[in-house]
C-alpha cells in the first residue's frame, strides 16, 4: 500500500469513526430529552390529595423508583383567620383534588403513580399524560409559599357588634346583612337618634 493509499484510509477511518461519534451523541441526546424529568398532574379522589402524597412516597421506596419518581407536591398555602377573636391558622389547598409529581415518565413510572390509592388519572390522555409547563408550576409553588389573610367572624345578622376603627370608631351597631366571601356586613348605626346603615369590614368590629 502506497503512502497516498494508506494516508486516503486513515482518513476514511477518521471519517467513520467520526460519523459513528456524531450518531452516538445524537442517539444520547435524544435518549437524555426521552428521560428528561418533568412535572405531571394528577388527578386525585377529593380529600385523598396528602394521601396520596403519603401512598406514593412509600411505593416509590418499596419499589426502588427512586431514580424516576422525585417529588410530589400538594399545592397549598397558608391561611390566616380571625374567630372570636383569636388568630387561627391552617393549610387550605389551591387546586383541590390535583397533585404535582416531578419525574421521568416511562411505562414503569407512569404504572406506579397510575395505580396509587387514591388517583384517578394523569392530566392528558389516558397512555400519553401531558407534561406541566415549567412556568406554570413555577407560579404554583409560589402560591404555595405564600400566606394569605382571611377574616372569618361567628356573626350574624341581629347582633351587636362594637366598632374599633374608622369614623364610627366606638359605636355600637345591629349587623343588618353578613358577606362571609367578602369580609364585610352591613349595620345601622345610631347617630343622633336616627338609624343609619354603613358597610364595615370584619377587622373593623368586635363582638358584643
Amino acid at each position: 500500500m502506497t503512502e497516498k493509499e494508506k494516508s486516503m484510509k486513515e482518513q476514511l477511518d477518521e471519517d467513520k469513526a467520526q460519523e459513528a461519534q456524531e450518531a452516538k451523541a445524537e442517539e444520547e441526546a435524544k435518549e437524555a430529552k426521552k428521560n428528561q424529568k418533568r412535572w405531571y398532574i394528577v388527578h386525585t379522589y377529593s380529600g385523598y390529595e396528602n394521601k396520596v402524597k403519603v401512598n406514593l412516597e412509600k411505593r416509590i421506596e418499596y419499589m426502588n423508583m427512586g431514580d424516576k419518581i422525585f417529588r410530589i407536591e400538594v399545592p397549598q398555602k397558608t391561611v390566616t383567620q380571625m374567630k372570636g377573636g383569636k388568630k387561627q391558622e391552617r393549610e387550605e389547598k389551591i387546586f383541590p383534588g390535583y397533585v404535582l409529581v416531578e419525574m421521568i415518565m416511562d411505562e414503569d413510572s407512569w404504572y406506579v403513580v397510575r395505580h396509587t390509592s387514591g388517583v384517578t388519572k394523569f392530566v392528558g390522555s389516558a397512555k400519553k399524560p401531558i407534561p406541566a409547563r415549567d412556568s406554570e408550576i413555577k407560579k404554583i409553588i409560589n402560591r404555595s409559599s405564600s400566606t394569605s389573610q382571611k377574616i372569618e367572624l361567628d356573626v350574624k345578622a341581629g347582633d351587636k357588634v362594637r366598632i374599633v376603627s374608622g369614623p364610627f370608631a366606638d359605636f355600637i351597631a345591629d349587623i343588618i346583612e353578613v358577606y362571609p366571601d367578602k369580609s364585610k356586613l352591613r349595620a345601622n348605626v345610631s347617630i343622633f337618634g336616627r338609624e343609619t346603615p354603613v358597610e364595615l369590614e370584619y377587622k373593623q368590629i368586635n363582638k358584643l
